[in-house]
């Protein structure tokens, strides 16, 4: 009788903490989207946004949580300032246009910019210490700029306890005089040229990131960045080109995409998602074309879903440089 209860019991406990294991492993994982910027801001934010959140949706994956733009106060544009080659009459013009700006707009100029930087603070009080123990994951999407963060190191320390980082595009171009988060990154933004079409080159068939791309991936039309401060012996390549996307005749290696692990945590980025044509399958221009077919964008969803379930510890991946 006795015995029997026991077993019951046993069972009963099994049962229980199966449940248990199943749930956690069905709980979805939260993510934070931050796409705000001080430099250059894509026109393909909004729609690398509503990707991002559609992805987590379709996959059960996880869910997303945004650090966006501080609205900033409309003020007019300075007058540009002329080209040296310029006639003494037109900068002479720009003289006394830009002394006709400031006595109209100087000083409200002034207020906006102080109040856009205060709001900036405090939408990214989401990557604090504190705010940072509810996520998973943080995805800088095409991000750019010195972004005020409230505790840099701690950012780091996070992600290395065994968080994941997820880097789009001008991800790159995000913190030039930070050297320890380039490092985190594994590489920095240099330049671009005029957006061309290109060949990547797979280098890891089996990464969730990558095993769905075939040997070589063609993109029709995107900008493709040229990364500096990269060392492959400290990534593990996805991505590359075999040749300057804009010198075709200068043959070398371009890294695309890569991951890394970083301390405990894994960080994964590719340098695709200039163009809303390659974020979205169902975008258009207003002419109703678009330059990459649908099927890339396709691709490119499920490129950078495997590179956020890799990064998060959903789905198996090397993560150890090739290079030795």
């Amino acid at each position: 009788m006795n015995n029997n209860i026991t077993v019951k019991s046993l069972l009963f406990a099994c049962l229980i903490a199966g449940v248990a294991l199943s749930a956690a492993a069905q709980t979805p994982k939260k993510v934070l989207v931050v796409t705000t910027t001080l430099g250059f801001r894509h026109s393909s934010i909004p729609t690398a946004e509503k990707i991002l959140a559609k992805l987590g949706t379709q996959s059960g994956a996880f869910t997303v949580d945004y650090v966006q733009q501080p609205a900033k106060q409309n003020v007019p544009e300075k007058p540009r300032t002329p080209r040296p080659e310029a006639s003494d009459a037109a900068k002479q013009k720009h003289k006394d246009d830009l002394a006709k700006w400031e006595a109209d707009y100087g000083d409200k100029a002034k207020a906006a910019e102080q109040e856009f930087q205060a709001a900036m603070k405090q939408v990214l009080t989401k990557l604090g210490p504190d705010s940072l123990k509810n996520y998973d994951a943080v995805i800088f999407a095409n991000t750019t700029g010195d972004l005020p963060l409230p505790d840099k190191d701690a950012f780091l320390d996070w992600i290395k306890s065994g968080k994941a980082f997820i880097g789009m595009h001008s991800c790159s171009d995000t913190f030039h005089q930070w050297p320890a988060f380039l490092r985190m990154l594994g590489g920095e933004f240099a330049g671009h040229g005029a957006q061309v079409g290109v060949e990547c080159l797979n280098q890891d068939p089996k990464h969730p990131s990558t095993a769905m791309l075939g040997a070589s991936w063609p993109i029709k039309q995107e900008e493709i960045y040229l990364i500096k401060n990269y060392d492959a012996k400290d990534c593990h390549e996805l991505l590359l080109l075999d040749k300057h996307p804009n010198k075709p005749e200068q043959a070398g290696r371009f890294p695309i995409s890569w991951c890394k692990e970083y301390g405990q945590g894994k960080v994964f980025y590719t340098s695709l998602g200039h163009r809303e044509d390659v974020w979205d399958d169902e975008w258009k221009e207003g002419n109703g074309k678009r330059a990459n077919a649908p099927e890339v964008a396709k691709a490119y969803q499920q490129h950078i879903l495997g590179g956020i379930k890799w990064a998060m510890g959903l789905e198996a991946g090397d993560g150890k440089p090739q290079a030795k």
